[in-house]
């Protein structure tokens, strides 16, 4: 699957495919993301939840990948989730969905986006690292008993360098 033809889209409440294009990024975030880090159960509520968006690509009438984000104040947002098919991996999805996730933020003047990953999960950390994302602190078993999380955030008073 080399440079497909994709399209990013971003979801409206009162869009016509709303519950047709929420079910199927569920169904696709309780594949991607362990049962405890999931938000499949609660993907309606939280899409819903006033502050927040969601874009998404697809392939060919597939969801290949989305983002969720919020902005619970009129200075800082937060990247919730970031998440490619496995299929549609290394093709530039994951960088147009985290760009125009800034993008939609910086169009509200917020001045601080933060997130939270894994320290294991390599090319998300790349990835977010590659956009001016710095690394805030470690917050140990933030996932699991087992598992971490890096707090990282990003400044948008300063240029992206991606």
């Amino acid at each position: 699957m080399s440079n497909m033809e994709w399209e990013m889209v971003e979801l409206h409440r009162n869009s016509g495919n709303w519950a047709t294009m929420v079910e199927e990024i569920a169904r696709l975030e309780k594949r991607i993301f362990p049962k405890h880090e999931s938000l499949a159960t609660s993907f309606e509520a939280e899409v819903k939840r006033k502050n927040s968006g969601l874009l998404y690509t697809h392939v060919r009438g597939e969801v290949a990948g989305y983002v969720m984000y919020s902005w619970p104040s009129s200075l800082y947002a937060s990247i919730t989730k970031l998440a490619v098919r496995e299929k549609y991996r290394r093709q530039g999805q994951g960088e147009a969905l985290l760009k125009a996730a800034i993008d939609k933020c910086k169009t509200r003047n917020i001045h601080r986006i933060s997130l939270h990953v894994d320290p294991s999960r390599t090319a998300a950390m790349n990835l977010y690292k590659k956009f001016g994302f710095q690394v805030d602190n470690l917050i140990e078993s933030y996932y699991s008993l087992d598992r971490n999380a890096y707090r990282m955030y990003l400044d948008l008073n300063k240029d992206i360098q991606a």
